[in-house]
């Protein structure tokens, strides 16, 4: 390149006239604009020699300084000319080359809408019941408006349990069915899928494993981690010899087909009406906020003799284990999802980010 020349002699006219064309076959050697530009660089750049013999006229005698200028300023003049020349037509070339790369054909159809995507919570829950299917379970479903019986008394709650209380439960107007006092029905909004497990124990008898995911409604105003609308699982065994040791690990192999190999469970005295002995169920959480540890996640036990009796089945022949967790809190943990608003408000956006599977793919 015509850059890379020693020294010029301004005085030197052969030279100065060897760097010209030098200069001019390499920019007509440019076959891009970028190219180009290093081409000017090099041949009329700071460092070029055209330019730094231009800065030596000056310590010429005054006699030799119009010949020494002249060489120079010829050369300079045409290499100029030549890299505009040169710039008109890899310009054009480059917008003719990006014409043919960039065009569209508008005479092909196209989506006009965004494409939507499954709410996660459906995928989770399809998840969920695959899960059960796979150990041999059944899928159980009952009634979201159900009779108090059920939903209360078949489950061991007393009759003054808070539970039963309005601020916590959605009772039916018995006049809207056909009763004749607004109490009259005893028909609820179910609070738990419990139930499902009651009308299973009549329904199919004994033994019987079955999972109850559904929604469920309690008295709670919508904010970032309530709402009055949700879903649960649950999951009920009855059989003959059945142990809480089983029942843990049931739990621990949920736990990792939710979480991943390194999930597992730990269980802690509580009470439940219809469980004795009865456990909250906490998740080891490697992504707690704050670094790994428990959190909780769900309820769980051995069925109470009460409800067994309830449900026509013999406790001294039958036991069973029962156990539930919230879908909404399940898909909060696994995704870090802050707020309950990002699940129920619909927005598409946040559907989208889960695919088609529910997992981001």
């Amino acid at each position: 390149m015509a850059g890379n020349a020693p020294d010029l002699d301004p005085l030197d006219e052969a030279a100065v006239n060897a760097v010209r064309e030098a200069g001019l076959a390499d920019i007509a050697a440019a076959d891009s604009l970028d190219a180009l530009k290093a081409v000017r660089a090099a041949i009329l750049g700071d460092q070029a020699p055209l330019v730094t013999a231009n800065r030596t006229i000056g310590k010429l005698e005054p006699a030799q300084r119009g010949l020494a200028g002249k060489n120079l300023g010829q050369a300079r003049k045409a290499l100029t000319e030549a890299l505009e020349e040169r710039k008109v037509v890899l310009a054009a070339e480059h917008e003719a080359r990006m014409l043919v790369e960039e065009s569209v054909d508008v005479t092909l159809p196209t989506a006009r809408r965004t494409a939507g995507a499954r709410h996660p919570l459906e995928t989770l829950m399809e998840e969920v019941a695959d899960f059960f299917v796979a150990m041999g379970w059944d899928i159980a479903e009952g009634p979201e408006i159900e009779h108090e019986w059920f939903n209360f008394d078949s489950l061991n709650f007393d009759l003054d349990h808070p539970a039963r209380q309005m601020q916590d439960t959605l009772y039916i107007d018995g006049r809207s069915v056909g009763a004749e006092t607004e109490d009259g029905a005893h028909l609820v909004m179910r609070t738990h899928t419990s139930p499902v497990q009651s009308h299973a124990m009549l329904s199919r008898g004994v033994p019987l494993y079955v999972a109850c995911p559904g929604k469920v409604f309690r008295s709670d105003a919508l904010d970032a981690t309530h709402t009055p609308v949700f879903h649960q699982v649950e999951g009920l065994a009855v059989d003959k010899g059945l142990t809480m040791a089983h029942l843990k690990g049931v739990l621990d192999h949920f736990a990792k087909a939710m979480f991943g190999p390194e999930a597992k469970t730990r269980l802690r005295p509580s009470y439940f009406p219809f469980t004795e002995p009865s456990a909250e169920m906490d998740l080891w959480f490697p992504q707690k906020k704050g670094g790994p540890g428990w959190i909780e996640w769900g309820g769980c036990g051995m069925v109470n003799p009460n409800v067994l009796r309830a449900n026509g089945i013999d406790p001294e022949v039958y036991s069973g284990f029962a156990f539930g967790m919230g879908i909404e809190r399940t898909l909060m943990l696994r995704h870090g999802i802050a707020d309950m608003h990002d699940i129920v408000e619909g927005d598409v956006r946040f559907s989208q980010q889960f695919g088609v599977n529910g997992r981001g793919n």
